[in-house]
Formats: C-alpha cells, sequence, structure tokens
C-alpha cells in the first residue's frame, strides 16, 4: 500500500540518515560572503556585517540539516531547504524503493596518497519525476549503500552500483582481509605491478585449479578497486587468474580495474591491455546474456560505441531478447541520430520488462521519443533546448574562471592602494559571479524535458 505524500517523517524506523552534497550550500556561502565583502569594501558596514553574520550562521545550518533518510521502504529527501522548496512548486519528496527507474553511480578521482586514489561515489535513484542522490563522505553513505541497494532489483542498477551493493567495505576491514591474504602493500607493489601488467607472457590460468581460492581473491580485488587500492586489487586479480581459469565474470572486472589504472597512471599501454582483456572476457562469456549486457555496458562507459553496439547485437543472436540488450541498443541508436531504431528497442525493453517502474520508465521513452519522430515543432523545441543547455554549461564554467580573476586584482589592488585595480577586479567578479548564479538557475530548468501538454496548450 502506497504511503500519502504527506506522512510524517517518523511514521517509521529510520534505518539509514546522510547529508546531502554541500556543493550548492558552498556555492551560496562563497557569493553571499563575497557580496558581504563588496558592501564593507563601499562602507555599508552595517548592512556588510548583517549579511555576513546571517550567512555564516544560517547556511551551515541548512547544510547541517538537508538530509536523506531511508525508512525500509522509502528514501526521503528531509531539511528546511527542501521543505520550503516543495511547498513552493509542489514537488514530492520522497522515492519509494519499487517506483525507482533507475539508479547510476558516478566516481570521481579527488586525491592520490601513498599510491591508493581517494574516490568520491555519487549514487543517484531516479523514479516519478524525483531524483535523489546520496553522495559518499563517510561511514553513514556505507551505511546507506548496505541498507538500501540490496533493496533495489538488479536490472535498474548499473555497473557501478551493483559493485558498491556487493563490494564496498570499510578501510580497515579491508586491510585486515588483505594481510590474510598476504597481498603486500601498496608501497611493495607499486613499482612490480606495471612490469607485470606489460609482460607479454599470458599467465592467465594454467596452475592447478582452486575455485574457491580464485572466488575469495576475486572478491577481495573487487573490495579493493573499490576502495582505491588499485596496485594491490591487480594483484588479487592477478592471483585470482592463477589460481582458476578465469571466467567472463573475472576478466571484466579485471578489465575494468585495469582501465582505472590506465586512467590514473595516464597510460595508454595498459588501457589496451584493459580492452584486450574485454575482448577475451566477450569471447567467454557464452550465452550469459547478463555478463554481455554488462561488458556492454563498460564499453559505453569508456566512449567505445561501436564495440558496446556489437556486443548488445551479439547478446541478442545468441541468447535472444533481453531487456538490459535492448536498452543498451536504443542507448547506442540514440547516439547515432537514429530516432526509429530507438522507439523500436524502447518498445521491446517495455514488452520485456518485469518490474512496474520499469514498464512506465519505457513507456514514457517511447512516447517522448515518438513524439519527437512524429512532431518536427516538438523536435525543434527539444533541439533547442539541448543545444541551449550546451551553450549554459559552457558560459557557467567561462563566469566562474572569469570571477577566478577578479580575486587577485582585488587583493592587488588593495595592497599597493590602487583603487582603480580594485575597482575593475571588484566589477569583474561581481558580473562573473552573478553570471555564475543566473546560468546555473537556467541550467537547472533546461534540464527538464519540455513537457507534451506546454506544447498542446500553446496549439489551442
Amino acid at each position: 500500500m502506497q504511503a500519502p505524500a504527506n506522512a510524517a517523517i517518523g511514521e517509521r524506523r529510520i534505518h539509514g540518515s546522510l547529508r546531502v552534497g554541500t556543493a550548492a550550500y558552498f556555492g551560496a556561502f562563497f557569493v553571499l560572503s563575497f557580496a558581504s565583502a563588496f558592501l564593507l569594501y563601499l562602507d555599508h558596514e552595517k548592512a556588510g556585517f548583517t549579511l555576513l553574520f546571517l550567512t555564516w550562521a544560517i547556511i551551515p545550518v541548512l547544510a547541517a540539516t538537508d538530509r536523506v533518510r531511508f525508512d525500509g521502504k522509502r528514501l526521503i529527501r528531509d531539511g528546511i531547504v527542501p521543505r520550503i522548496w516543495r511547498i513552493l512548486n509542489r514537488s514530492r519528496y520522497w522515492l519509494r524503493l519499487s517506483d525507482v527507474e533507475q539508479v547510476d553511480t558516478q566516481t570521481v578521482r579527488s586525491l592520490r596518497r601513498g599510491g591508493r586514489v581517494m574516490y568520491r561515489y555519487s549514487t543517484t535513484f531516479r523514479g516519478k519525476g524525483t531524483v535523489i542522490t546520496l553522495t559518499s563522505g563517510g561511514e553513514a553513505y556505507r551505511r546507506m549503500v548496505r541498507n538500501v541497494l540490496p533493496s533495489v532489483p538488479a536490472e535498474v542498477m548499473d555497473g557501478r552500483s551493483l559493485e558498491l551493493r556487493d563490494y564496498l567495505l570499510t578501510l580497515s576491514d579491508l586491510r585486515v582481509k588483505a594481510m590474510s591474504s598476504e597481498i603486500p602493500s601498496v608501497d611493495v607493489l607499486e613499482s612490480s605491478v606495471r612490469k607485470r601488467l606489460l609482460r607479454r607472457k599470458n599467465d592467465l590460468g594454467g596452475k592447478p585449479s582452486d575455485p574457491e581460492k580464485a572466488s575469495h581473491l576475486r572478491r577481495l580485488a573487487n573490495e579493493l578497486r573499490l576502495s582505491g587500492s588499485l596496485p594491490q586489487s591487480l594483484e588479487a586479480f592477478r592471483r585470482a587468474a592463477l589460481a582458476a581459469p578465469p571466467d567472463g565474470w573475472l576478466l571484466l572486472e579485471f578489465s575494468r580495474c585495469l582501465q582505472a589504472f590506465a586512467t590514473v597512471e595516464r597510460d595508454d599501454r595498459v588501457f589496451r591491455r584493459s580492452q584486450a582483456m574485454m575482448r577475451l572476457a566477450e569471447r567467454r562469456a557464452g550465452t550469459d546474456a547478463d555478463l554481455l549486457a554488462r561488458i556492454g555496458e563498460t564499453y559505453v562507459q569508456v566512449g567505445d560505441w561501436r564495440r558496446a553496439a556489437r556486443v548488445f547485437r551479439h547478446s541478442t543472436e545468441i541468447v535472444g531478447e533481453t531487456f538490459l540488450a535492448l536498452r543498451g541498443l536504443a542507448e547506442v541508436a540514440l547516439r547515432e541520430g537514429k530516432i526509429a531504431h530507438v522507439i523500436h528497442n524502447f518498445a521491446a525493453a517495455n514488452r520485456l520488462a518485469t518490474l512496474p517502474s520499469l514498464q512506465r520508465w519505457t513507456r514514457g521513452e517511447v512516447e517522448y521519443f515518438s513524439r519527437i519522430n512524429s512532431d518536427d515543432e516538438y523536435m525543434e523545441l527539444e533541439v533547442s533546448r539541448v543545444n541551449l543547455l550546451d551553450s549554459v554549461d559552457r558560459w557557467q564554467r567561462r563566469f566562474f574562471l572569469t570571477s577566478m580573476i577578479g580575486f587577485p586584482a582585488i587583493l592587488v589592488g588593495l595592497l599597493i592602494d590602487a583603487a582603480t585595480v580594485t575597482n575593475i577586479g571588484w566589477s569583474v567578479s561581481l558580473i562573473s559571479l552573478t553570471g555564475w548564479l543566473l546560468t546555473g538557475f537556467g541550467k537547472r530548468m533546461l534540464e527538464q524535458r519540455i513537457p507534451f501538454e506546454a506544447l498542446s496548450a500553446d496549439d489551442s
């Protein structure tokens, strides 16, 4: 039974709580602090100090209270700003797991420390027009992932989200497991791992088979990869491949680890090795439709659309049509601009979808692209929207970079007591920050598709 939209947050026991990403709040804090400094520069001390006090007192509170909670069935966005926003636009602030249509995880490499890469994960849940994002930053994120993702069907999750569900551990637990498996430290492996990767001899398998050991090492390798300990992960994958003849899943995961290592080290040779291993995973996939779909998805992530299309088509030929393969073919067709193929593949995926949320999503995609294909006016509007969104995104980045140029000018002008230089710096920064804010709001509006009803209303 669906819970009412105005149900109290405390009606169910909270299974996890995570603070929302603070990027937007930090931007507001920075802009308002800059405006306070400008008022003080103009000798409006009362207004400047008042705005500065309110900024430093209120923004941190708003950021601290903006959280995502999980009550066992729903993800709930709660906080002062979300409450005000849902009153203004009457938006829904919660998302039932049964209504989730897509879950995708983005990975950002934040820094590198002692041979280990620090990753930040951003997991986004979409369904019924509601978008809720979980951002990593500590144990709270791991707890939310462990509580939420096992309750979400695998069909709606991308490969990274599935890996987080299965392999995300704390660093302390990983150290214990690595030591018990006699995996050397990152410092020991960093100097030798590249030589082992690039040697021509293929050492995948060939020794007496130990499937249990291979399975244990494969799991450890994936856990190490998600934690950013790439040299240790590669060593664990290598030992897993030596313990037993590697199957397609092990080769795919080994390849993804090589891709991550090649990106960090900026090494094209390692990347080519990862692609060769991916092709080997294709050959050993057999009739495993899920594996073939995930291989195709990995090709999409690295931008090899031609190879991705080949894998998706191969899956439909030898296994038959599956939801994941058809969804992949629809994405490839969209990339190639073949709208008729996009409609056909999404319609076929809709017939195969077993979840109501996926049936609703694919039906919406069919309606959207069918309208684009049949209505020239709507297509022109949507093309204009997407082009404008790209332009606004570029201008937002330019405005931010330009605002950074004004700050040194302000500082230099104040130090050498040059009013002209200072005024130029203030003008450049103020204009740029204003443009940055306006383009941010415009980008938020342009990300939404134009509803069919808006065009119908215009026609009437």
